[in-house]
């Protein structure tokens, strides 16, 4: 049984059966005879229903955003902008997929010509329940590819109202379908020969089994997992601007995202400034319930994030600033929190409106501790020194850096990670062709 729940009161809004052996193998079937079809459909047609997606998307993201907040308690108004946001990336491939799949001239008699491979799983979380499926599926169907959604248990109905989307859009039938099965069932679908790949945003536990099965199977992934990003502060930053943008950093998406800043590390020379801004701004952040417009925190999407939270902040054994503790109301509401001492052995990722102060002595420094991580996702550093901005690009570990602002993704850029934060990218020409065969041609 697959279960919505509410996570600002803890009610149940539906369930939903989980397909048994028999439905999952009539919907692969259903993939892989869409993708004879839909792979020689044209571009024009693609742009034309992708299009389409966008406009049902921003018509109705006060719709989309309603559901994604009962599902998983974000602030109404960031679900409305995310269905937005899903749009734009549909429009994007709308305007460039053509160029981006368009046969490449490498000498007077060969060139790169672009293909799609196949039907694709997905297997996707809960805490951008539309955009994180979105990124996938625009570039995805534009280039003639088939997907397969394993959504987040916890958001089937964000998983049902997308596959309506692409549905309602005018997509041939099948050609994206969403799969109502738990984990357990995802290894037979990785498994199956119809599937071709498998791309997924989760932890890196998940990464790692879906990596070791597809492996097997000689099947491509695209991983993006945990991150743990450093948010670095230098003396000749703006510091109003960036303790500002920290308290954001921390707390978009009510702490729940694989790129909010979660480790703050600053030059000793302005920690004291720097604490005591972003200390203030935490303890200012509007907690209550989601589908309130003046809220900027809601609750955790699970109770069970909620607990490991809790206990990760009780077992570090750091210096609490502000927070540290359950929020005593209903839901799964957790003080946003600022930690400072941390021991060097605490390594996890904590995904929740907690920050973990730092200190630096210079640039170093301040590198070093940024990379003291198993993971590499991305990075914000705040500087206005020239020479210090190219040091933090080139001696940073990450897949993304950004200066003097918050990281975010953007459909033009591409979206990714480096070492246990995974691996491939989404999103620009790089995400389009992640899932072609790049087949080289030779014709004299």
């Amino acid at each position: 049984m697959i279960a919505s729940i509410n996570p600002t009161n803890g009610a149940t809004i539906a369930t939903f059966e989980e397909l048994t052996p028999g439905q999952i193998e009539g919907r692969l079937a259903r993939a892989a005879e869409a993708f004879y079809g839909y792979r020689h459909t044209s571009l024009g047609d693609r742009a034309r229903w992708l299009t389409r997606a966008a406009e049902i998307l921003e018509s109705e993201k006060d719709a989309f955003g309603r559901i994604m907040t009962l599902e998983m308690g974000k602030p109404i108004e960031a679900a409305r902008q995310e269905a937005a946001k899903c749009a734009l990336a549909c429009r994007y491939y709308v305007e460039h997929g053509a160029s981006l799949l368009a046969d490449e001239p490498v000498t007077s008699d060969s060139f790169i010509h672009y293909q799609p491979i196949g039907p694709v799983l997905a297997v996707m979380p809960w805490n951008f329940p539309f955009w994180q499926v979105f990124r996938f599926a625009a570039p995805a169907l534009m280039a003639g590819n088939v997907g397969l959604l394993k959504h987040a248990s916890n958001v089937p109905q964000c998983a049902l109202a997308i596959e309506e989307v692409i549905r309602r859009a005018g997509f041939p039938g099948d050609v994206f379908q969403t799969l109502m099965i738990g984990p357990g069932a995802v290894e037979r679908v990785i498994r199956d020969p119809r599937v071709k790949a498998a791309t997924l945003t989760g932890s890196e536990p998940a990464g790692r089994q879906v990596a070791a099965e597809a492996g097997s199977e000689i099947k491509k992934t695209v991983l993006e997992l945990g991150g743990s990003d450093p948010f670095v502060v230098m003396p000749s930053a703006d510091l109003d601007a960036a303790a500002r943008t920290a308290v954001q950093a921390r707390c978009i998406n009510n702490g729940q995202s694989c790129i909010a800043a979660k480790r703050f590390i600053v030059d000793e020379r302005i920690a004291g400034d720097f604490e005591s801004r972003f200390v203030s701004g935490m303890q200012q952040i509007r907690i209550g319930d989601p589908m309130d417009e003046t809220t900027q925190l809601g609750p955790l999407a699970t109770a069970a994030i909620l607990e490991e939270l809790d206990a990760q902040v009780r077992r570090s054994g750091a210096r609490v600033l502000t927070g540290g503790h359950r929020l005593d109301r209903p839901g799964n509401y957790y003080a946003p929190t600022v930690l400072a001492d941390m021991p060097a052995e605490f390594r996890e990722e904590l995904f929740g409106p907690v920050a973990v102060l730092y200190r630096a002595r210079g640039v170093d420094d301040a590198i070093r501790v940024a990379n003291d991580t198993p993971f590499g996702l991305g990075a914000s550093v705040w500087t206005r020194d020239a020479g210090e901005q190219e040091r933090f690009i080139e001696g940073i570990e990450s897949g993304m850096v950004f200066v003097n602002a918050m990281v975010a993704s953007d459909p033009r850029l591409p979206f990714g990670g480096v070492k246990a934060s995974g691996y491939g990218r989404e999103l620009s020409a790089w995400g389009l062709r992640e899932f072609l065969n790049i087949k080289t041609v030779v014709r004299r």
